[in-house]
């Protein structure tokens, strides 16, 4: 299956009020357990008690991906307004306030808590993680290596996260600005090899920072439970359609890389730099900037990259039946992501009545009725 290159995706909702869409403080646990029972396994609680995540069965069909997706909001939406609650796709919560998150009662997440502190808590954001099997295991951290440029796209696309306490933050894509704070974050090393990664994670693991690889929390891993490359970087999609998009636009670029060796085999640290750069750009302007062209050729738009990027895995779409779903990527950069969206019923909102809480909430409103569409 993993030449067919498998794939699968987890998203993070928040909890929240069903009446007052105001996140939740703390969910009960017969919504966990009722959840879980109903999405035969699906489901799986987050670090903060105001979050739970669902998880995709591997698909080789985007189509039956698509509609396994939209059957896990679907059902974890009904359950929850079984307990008074809803749920809302987006990278960040517009109204959440961090200092009251609760963390999650678990063993695993009592340690990351006492390390992390405050940081920790602050950790009120909700990703898209996208797991893609290639057909060569060992290989995972060499296709990573040269998957980084591409990290800055997928981010732009997915943008989901203007917001931030009450406030409008200036930023399409807030959630990493907050996300990065912690530690093993942000873009991969240039690691070439297993070898060179297995160093480094037995490194942290003999001095007893981690447990394993699962505490490396880069904006693309190799999954340690599974023989899969794992793209984190995204927000959390409020559209079905956008997370179909992103999934199959990276699905088709790891079967590309996979096939073509010599593709971004030269990376230097230069151009990682420049990777930095461009990823800021994309939390900064989301789809409606510029990234710095790693080629050293000046600005490049991302509707231009992106172009650039179809064009280069039609061969790749064609084969593994995405051709549809990466064109949606071109309808992202056309009409805007779920940060423009918030941003434009937003100022809609706040035109009609001069009212920010109003306007927030009608903010709240929209994402939740777009979540479940």
């Amino acid at each position: 299956m993993a030449t067919n290159f498998t794939f699968g995706i987890e998203e993070e909702y928040f909890l929240v009020d069903a009446e007052t869409k105001l996140v939740v403080r703390r969910a009960p646990e017969a919504f966990f357990k009722s959840a879980a029972a109903a999405s035969r396994g699906r489901i799986s609680r987050e670090f903060l008690q105001a979050q739970v995540e669902v998880i995709t069965s591997p698909h080789a069909n985007m189509a039956e991906a698509r509609a396994e997706l939209r059957d896990l909001r679907q059902t974890v939406a009904a359950v929850a307004a079984d307990h008074g609650l809803g749920i809302l796709a987006a990278g960040t919560h517009p109204t959440a306030v961090w200092s009251t998150a609760v963390q999650t009662p678990k063993e695993r997440y009592d340690a990351v808590m006492d390390d992390l502190q405050m940081i920790g808590q602050r950790d009120m954001l909700c990703g898209m993680h996208v797991h893609v099997e290639v057909p060569d295991p060992d290989g995972r951290i060499n296709v990573m290596c040269r998957m980084i440029p591409y990290v800055p796209l997928f981010l732009a696309l997915s943008t989901s996260s203007p917001f931030w306490q009450s406030r409008r933050t200036g930023l399409k894509g807030y959630r990493l600005a907050a996300y990065d704070e912690l530690p093993r974050s942000g873009l991969p090393a240039l690691f070439r090899t297993k070898e060179e990664f297995d160093t480094y994670v037995a490194a942290l693991v003999r001095s007893g920072v981690i447990d394993d690889s699962s505490y490396i929390w880069w904006a693309i891993r190799p999954s340690l439970n599974h023989p899969t490359l794992e793209l984190r970087a995204p927000d959390c999609c409020t559209l079905v359609e956008d997370s179909i998009a992103i999934a199959a636009l990276y699905r088709t670029l790891a079967r590309r890389l996979t096939r073509n060796p010599w593709q971004n085999w030269d990376l230097t640290a230069v151009t990682r730099a420049i990777v930095v750069e461009n990823k800021w750009r994309a939390q900064r302007y989301g789809v409606h900037g510029t990234f710095v062209d790693i080629s050293g050729n000046g600005a490049i738009s991302v509707a231009e990259l992106l172009e650039q990027v179809l064009e280069d895995v039609a061969r790749d779409a064609q084969a593994l039946g995405c051709v549809n779903e990466i064109q949606h990527c071109r309808n992202i950069v056309g009409s805007g992501t779920s940060a423009d969206t918030q941003l434009a019923v937003f100022e809609e909102a706040q035109g009609r009545s001069d009212n920010r809480d109003h306007a927030l909430r009608a903010v709240t409103d929209w994402i939740a009725e777009a979540t479940l569409q």
